[in-house]
Protein backbone atom coordinates (compact mmCIF):
# COMPACT_ATOMS: atom_id res chain seq x y z
CA UNK A 1 0.00 0.00 0.00
CA UNK A 2 3.08 2.27 0.88
CA UNK A 3 3.83 1.95 -2.70
CA UNK A 4 0.42 3.11 -3.71
CA UNK A 5 0.22 6.39 -1.64
CA UNK A 6 3.73 7.36 -2.55
CA UNK A 7 2.78 7.18 -6.19
CA UNK A 8 -0.71 8.94 -5.83
CA UNK A 9 1.09 11.41 -4.08
CA UNK A 10 3.63 12.68 -6.39
CA UNK A 11 1.93 14.40 -8.37
CA UNK A 12 -1.34 16.89 -8.39
CA UNK A 13 -3.48 14.28 -10.22
CA UNK A 14 -2.54 10.52 -10.54
CA UNK A 15 -5.12 7.78 -11.91
CA UNK A 16 -4.15 3.91 -11.51
CA UNK A 17 -5.46 2.23 -14.42
CA UNK A 18 -5.55 -0.56 -16.47
CA UNK A 19 -4.96 -0.35 -20.35
CA UNK A 20 -8.61 -2.01 -21.38
CA UNK A 21 -10.65 0.25 -18.65
CA UNK A 22 -12.66 2.63 -20.82
CA UNK A 23 -14.28 3.86 -17.74
CA UNK A 24 -10.61 4.95 -17.04
CA UNK A 25 -10.70 6.47 -20.22
CA UNK A 26 -13.58 8.50 -19.27
CA UNK A 27 -12.77 9.88 -16.34
CA UNK A 28 -9.12 10.56 -18.14
CA UNK A 29 -10.91 12.81 -20.84
CA UNK A 30 -13.13 14.71 -18.06
CA UNK A 31 -10.18 15.95 -16.09
CA UNK A 32 -7.85 16.63 -18.88
CA UNK A 33 -11.11 18.79 -20.14
CA UNK A 34 -10.35 20.74 -17.04
CA UNK A 35 -6.93 21.83 -18.02
CA UNK A 36 -4.90 19.56 -15.54
CA UNK A 37 -2.60 16.66 -16.98
CA UNK A 38 -2.57 13.31 -14.82
CA UNK A 39 0.20 11.27 -14.41
CA UNK A 40 -1.93 7.71 -15.49
CA UNK A 41 -0.17 4.27 -14.11
CA UNK A 42 -1.28 1.07 -16.06
CA UNK A 43 -1.37 -1.47 -13.65
CA UNK A 44 -1.03 -4.34 -16.12
CA UNK A 45 1.89 -3.00 -17.15
CA UNK A 46 3.60 -2.48 -13.80
CA UNK A 47 5.72 -5.72 -12.72
CA UNK A 48 3.94 -4.90 -9.21
CA UNK A 49 1.03 -4.20 -10.88
CA UNK A 50 -1.29 -6.87 -9.15
CA UNK A 51 -0.07 -5.82 -5.72
CA UNK A 52 -0.74 -2.17 -6.12
CA UNK A 53 -4.46 -3.38 -7.65
CA UNK A 54 -4.67 -5.14 -4.40
CA UNK A 55 -3.96 -2.32 -2.04
CA UNK A 56 -6.30 0.16 -4.19
CA UNK A 57 -8.97 -2.35 -3.44
CA UNK A 58 -7.79 -2.18 0.50
CA UNK A 59 -8.34 1.86 0.02
CA UNK A 60 -11.83 1.26 -0.99
CA UNK A 61 -11.51 1.55 -4.65
CA UNK A 62 -13.46 -1.77 -5.94
CA UNK A 63 -13.64 -2.26 -8.79
CA UNK A 64 -9.97 -1.19 -8.42
CA UNK A 65 -9.65 1.13 -11.54
CA UNK A 66 -9.82 3.64 -11.92
CA UNK A 67 -8.24 5.19 -8.74
CA UNK A 68 -7.83 8.77 -8.45
CA UNK A 69 -5.27 10.87 -6.61
CA UNK A 70 -6.33 14.60 -6.60
CA UNK A 71 -4.06 16.77 -4.29
CA UNK A 72 -1.93 13.96 -2.87
CA UNK A 73 -5.37 12.24 -1.33
CA UNK A 74 -7.27 9.37 -3.14
CA UNK A 75 -10.18 10.43 -4.06
CA UNK A 76 -11.64 7.51 -4.94
CA UNK A 77 -13.34 5.43 -8.08
CA UNK A 78 -15.03 6.50 -11.14
CA UNK A 79 -18.29 6.39 -9.50
CA UNK A 80 -16.99 9.15 -6.79
CA UNK A 81 -15.00 11.52 -9.35
CA UNK A 82 -18.30 11.71 -11.36
CA UNK A 83 -20.12 12.62 -8.27
CA UNK A 84 -17.30 15.32 -7.38
CA UNK A 85 -17.84 16.84 -10.97
CA UNK A 86 -21.45 16.96 -11.15
CA UNK A 87 -21.99 18.29 -8.01
CA UNK A 88 -19.44 20.94 -9.14
CA UNK A 89 -16.30 20.36 -6.49
CA UNK A 90 -14.35 18.54 -9.21
CA UNK A 91 -13.09 22.03 -10.68
CA UNK A 92 -12.34 23.21 -7.12
CA UNK A 93 -10.27 20.10 -5.77
CA UNK A 94 -8.10 20.43 -9.13
CA UNK A 95 -7.43 24.27 -8.52
CA UNK A 96 -6.86 23.36 -4.67
CA UNK A 97 -4.04 20.80 -5.98
CA UNK A 98 -2.63 23.32 -8.29
CA UNK A 99 -3.24 20.98 -11.36
CA UNK A 100 -5.28 23.81 -13.40
CA UNK A 101 -5.41 27.60 -12.87
CA UNK A 102 -8.25 29.48 -13.40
Amino acid sequence: MDAVKVLGSASPVVIFSKTNCCITHAVNVLIRDYGANPVVYELDKLPNGRQMEKALMELGCNPSTPAVFIGRKFRGGSNEIMTLNIKGELKQLLIDAYAIWV
